[in-house]
């Protein structure tokens, strides 16, 4: 089993996926803690149904990014956890915090790497005229949004998407692909080997794709 601190911002509907897998024994882990950076955050209420402890570390709070990103580390080591998953935790993160968790470091951002780094990936797609967008988990690295993915949750663009019927669409897919991906790593089918990334024993060279339902698409 391993141990997970998860870092929120926001209403945490990954979180709760990742929550409601763990219950279930789909994923062997376990949540030590969920830490936001608002203490008005909805998934801050979630942990907290589901006993799990939670700690408030406002940004607002510190004098400097690298100030808050100190304390947020001494923070999280306290509960010595394997992974520290990005759940819509909404700061950019200093060089000295990413590599403090090297290999351990997970986010899923609403795109397919290397397409869209940053922010209004919905529009983005949109304005393209992409056929298909979608999230990717991935491992941080200081440069934004640069990390190996492990995986693309792939959705389709309807000719008449906006973007919160798209960005409804892929929070679908998030929800399928970010406890995959997790399980994966509590099982040990996902593990750098010599820093080269394999799952199930072989090198992974390029992200495995996992395509929405059709039952979920509209």
């Amino acid at each position: 089993m391993i141990k997970i601190v998860v870092l929120i911002s926001g209403n945490g509907t990954n979180l709760q996926t990742i929550i409601n897998q763990i219950n279930t024994g789909e994923i062997n882990a376990e949540i030590a803690a969920v830490i936001s950076n608002r203490a008005n955050a909805y998934g801050l209420e979630r942990a907290r149904k589901a006993g799990i402890a939670t700690e408030v570390l406002e940004h607002g709070d510190f004098a400097s990014r690298e100030a808050f990103d100190q304390s947020l580390a001494k923070l999280i080591d306290r509960y010595q956890p394997d992974l520290v998953a990005l759940a819509g935790f909404m700061r950019i993160l200093s060089d000295a915090f990413v590599l403090h968790y090297h290999n351990k470091l997970l986010n899923i951002h609403p795109s397919l790497l290397p397409k869209y780094r940053g922010l209004n990936t919905h529009q983005r797609a949109l304005e393209a005229g992409d056929k298909q967008h979608g999230a990717s988990v991935h491992f941080v690295i200081p440069e934004l949004d640069a990390g190996t993915v492990i995986i693309h949750g792939v959705v389709p663009v309807m000719a008449d998407d906006t973007v919160e019927t798209l960005a409804h669409r892929v929070h679908c897919i998030e929800h399928i692909i970010y406890p995959k991906a997790i399980k994966w790593l509590a099982e040990s089918d996902l593990k750098f080997e010599n820093d080269r990334l394999t799952l199930h024993g072989k090198a992974l060279t390029e992200p495995v794709k996992v395509y929405l339902p059709a039952h979920l698409e509209l």
